[in-house]
């Protein structure tokens, strides 16, 4: 049976306007050991309209640029293999290079990232979507965008907090303290878990208290299906 005149045979969805996705075309790459974390990233990247990559390690993110060339970096500064700030240091001096944004759940590291030639630095938990897409317009454009409505975004999958509590409690008496104690101070704050993350920065900052820490990760785990994660305030 013919179509009648001024018909198509297939009717699609319009595109998403750009204003809807402004980091469309955007590609980030995320140096980031925590999934928790990631989940948040590929969220806010899901709603703007970017694409991401993950390296858990300097020396993946490494390989990853010696084959890819990212838009921004969003570098977390305690890594499995060293520092953050050190590919940072690499790579803030090359002419060409992308925008660098150090992560952190420990906020008086920003100095530290900003003098290792970072752009910027977020400390956790990560802004919503509008400041989200606000700095990274900023940096790549160099223009500031028109403040928007920051609506909030799902909570990241808590099987990825699991994994990452779970992944802390094997660490805990096999790796250093304070690298262990900084990956949970991350998460904690990512979660808004005040006791974990109170916790995790006495074992930060003295190098003791591993056996409170571990009881209480054990304790977090232990709830199974139960909500890991704080509830929202509302107003």
């Amino acid at each position: 049976m013919p179509l009648p005149s001024g018909s198509s045979p297939l009717t699609l969805p319009d595109a998403p306007r750009r204003a809807e996705r402004p980091l469309a075309g955007v590609t980030l790459l995320a140096v980031e050991d925590s999934r928790f974390t990631c989940d948040a990233l590929r969220l806010l990247c899901q709603r703007n309209g970017a694409r991401l990559r993950r390296a858990e390690t300097l020396a993946a993110a490494q390989a990853h640029l010696r084959l890819y060339r990212p838009d921004a970096l969003l570098i977390d500064l305690g890594l499995p293999d060293g520092r953050g700030e050190t590919l940072i240091a690499a790579l803030a001096p090359r002419a060409f290079r992308p925008a660098l944004i150090a992560l952190s759940g420990e906020p008086d590291a920003r100095d530290a990232a900003l003098a290792a030639g970072a752009d910027a630095f977020l400390a956790k938990p990560l802004p919503g979507p509008a400041g989200f897409e606000s700095l990274l317009l900023t940096l790549l454009t160099g223009r500031s965008p028109a403040p928007g409505p920051d609506n909030p975004l799902a909570d990241p999958d808590p099987l990825a907090l699991q994994d990452d509590l779970r992944h802390a409690v094997d660490l805990l008496g096999r790796r250093d303290a304070g690298y262990v104690a900084g990956f949970v101070q991350g998460i904690a704050r990512s979660a808004q878990d005040s006791a974990l993350e109170q916790a995790a920065h006495h074992l930060r900052r003295t190098g003791t208290g591993a056996a409170d820490l571990h009881a209480l990760l054990t304790a977090r785990l232990a709830r199974g299906s139960g909500p890991l994660i704080a509830p929202r305030a509302v107003g």
